[in-house]
């Protein structure tokens, strides 16, 4: 799976531990969740769709991306 975690904290200027805290998981779960070595459970997708879109586009909702705009599968892994 692919994501795009890494360029959207990097664009807000936030570290993988900031991220990781945020959500309630190590820097270490960030940083293999950004090469992807591990695929998060729903509810920590869902988490961290919310941490970044909020801090991206803080309350214009209209701009929110949708979890399956941070995390793209290939075809072949569905």
């Amino acid at each position: 799976m692919k994501t795009i975690i890494r360029y959207l904290r990097q664009e807000i200027k936030m570290s993988q531990q900031d991220l990781a805290e945020s959500v309630g998981v190590t820097r270490q779960t960030i940083n293999a969740l950004e090469n992807g070595r591990y695929n998060p459970s729903l509810l920590l997708a869902y988490k961290l769709t919310r941490v970044l879109n909020v801090a991206t586009y803080g309350e214009d909702t209209d701009s929110y991306l949708s979890i399956e705009d941070i995390f793209k599968f290939s075809d072949d892994e569905l």
